[in-house]
């Protein structure tokens, strides 16, 4: 079997022929002018989220007991110093025993 002869142009009007090359010539020009639009910027921080409040709270307050606990350390070991060795152990009575 044969095939028909195929027309020059794929539509029967000339002036539609033209409007469509028109519009892919468009479409080429516009393909080639294209710009990128993925947006690579980091996305916004908003402050109050980037400050983390409470985390700084319980920070300051460890920081206070450790403080405190250091200054009672430095108390008891001065008090230790000025007793010369001594222990307070509150063994302050004598003999208990009557016969001697």
């Amino acid at each position: 079997m044969r095939r028909a002869p195929r027309p020059a142009l794929p539509c029967g009007s000339e002036s539609l022929q033209r409007t469509w090359e028109k519009a892919y010539q468009d479409h080429r020009r516009k393909v080639q002018d294209a710009q990128p639009v993925v947006d690579a910027r980091a996305p916004w921080s908003l402050g109050h989220l980037r400050l983390k409040l409470k985390k700084l709270k319980r920070e300051e307050a460890r920081l206070a007991t450790i403080a405190r606990d250091n200054r009672l350390l430095l108390e008891k070991l001065s008090r230790v110093m000025r007793a010369g060795g001594r222990t307070e152990s509150g063994d302050h009575h004598g003999h208990k025993s009557e016969n001697w």
